[in-house]
């Protein structure tokens, strides 16, 4: 008698078949989903917020403020050397150094108050410190004659400050993340009483000028073209070379431009200030700061660096080939920066020993290095500039 093969379940089988679909197709529907999560935390990292500080450091409570003194919170960002903004929804102050020799609760901190701008520091406001000292324009927050200006950039027309001197090498001044152009006006009198005129410029995503297509930051990928165009503007109106400032991807955007613009042979150096040289630790520290899910991190970090055009095979980070360098070049960056870690900085110098000047400062947040010890910052900036001018 033959042997009989037996007969499979068709129910079990139609049940393991059905179970197998749904289990794929929530794992597709899962995988989709973080893809758009990823994607969406990318494009909140991406999207330029003009006048929003960086969410970098802990809200601070106001004590007392009276008779040029300010009690804030104790804390190692309260504690920091120098001078800086104290920000919180409609309120503006600038406060200096930590005073030690005055009475004060052992939870505090006494700082130097030199104005409030904006506002009132009533007890139990929150505050943050912001490198942002001044609010307004060169005119009313420094008192210097200046000239709002229109510069012709690829997407229309970027708003500029032009404060005039008399030499004919001009600073253009770049701001960064989460920062305007009011933030470059900390440098605004030291140039000036060194006769410089400076140009600080308004680029795409900034108030009043042109938003980017996609509507995203490129980390100056490009927004280094608007760079290039206020090259071509001071060119025309008077001056010989330029020297690019530029602060966070500011500085990547003048790095760019003296990589990548047909006018670098006018550029007679760079400063900058905390560059932002690795887009992968930036968009991470920017994702982790305003508290993305840690699980989706490395897919928006990916989906940033498509979104902003990183990815391309055509595409490096500033200064990624230190042999492109061909002008002197100052760097202020720390290792307290978690925004833009300063080892690219320390690499840069150390490969162009011959161009490259690396003034590390210590107890400074990103785009801070003025803040911390502005004699010392503008001394240094004063060696340089005097070799190219």
């Amino acid at each position: 008698m033959a042997p009989v093969t037996p007969r499979a379940d068709t129910g079990a089988v139609r049940t393991a078949t059905v179970t197998a679909a749904a289990v794929t197709t929530t794992l597709l529907g899962a995988g989709a989903a973080a893809i758009a999560a990823g994607r969406y935390v990318a494009d909140a990292a991406l999207r330029p917020r003009p006048g929003r500080p960086l969410p970098e450091g802990p809200r601070l409570s106001v004590h007392a403020a009276a008779d040029g003194r300010v009690a804030l919170t104790r804390s190692l960002s309260s504690l920091r050397p120098g001078t800086y903004g104290l920000t919180a929804p409609g309120v503006h102050a600038v406060v200096g150094p930590v005073l030690t020799d005055v009475p004060h609760a052992p939870d505090t901190v006494v700082r130097e108050l030199h104005a409030v701008t904006h506002g009132s520091l009533d007890p139990g406001t929150r505050v943050a410190l912001t490198p942002q000292v001044h609010l307004g324009n060169p005119g009313t927050a420094l008192g210097l004659d200046h000239a709002d200006v229109d510069i012709p950039g690829e997407l229309g027309a970027l708003p500029a400050w032009f404060v005039p001197a008399a030499r004919d090498t001009w600073v253009i001044t770049v701001h960064g993340l989460g920062t305007g152009r009011e933030h470059p006006m900390v440098v605004m009198p030291f140039l000036h009483r060194h006769q410089l005129p400076v140009l600080d410029l308004a680029y795409r995503g900034d108030l009043g000028a042109p938003v980017s297509p996609d509507g995203l930051g490129h980390l100056g990928e490009s927004e280094w073209r608007d760079v290039d165009a206020a090259i071509r503007y001071a060119l025309r109106y008077g001056a010989r070379r330029v020297v690019l400032h530029g602060w966070s991807t500011g500085a990547a955007m003048a790095l760019h431009a003296a990589e990548r613009s047909a006018l670098a042979g006018r550029i007679a150096g760079l400063v900058l200030d905390s560059p932002v040289l690795d887009w992968h630790t930036t968009l991470r520290a920017l994702m982790a700061a305003r508290r993305s899910p840690a699980v989706l991190l490395p897919l928006a970090i990916r989906a940033a660096e498509g979104r902003a055009g990183l990815r391309t095979a055509d595409r490096r980070a500033p200064g990624a080939d230190p042999g492109a360098l061909r002008v002197p070049v100052l760097i202020f960056h720390g290792p307290d920066d978690t925004l833009a870690p300063w080892e690219p900085s320390r690499r840069l110098a150390a490969a162009r020993p011959d161009l490259v000047t690396l003034r590390p400062v210590r107890d400074a947040p990103h785009g801070a290095m003025w803040n911390a010890d502005p004699a010392w910052y503008e001394e240094a900036l004063r060696r340089f500039l005097t070799s190219l001018v």
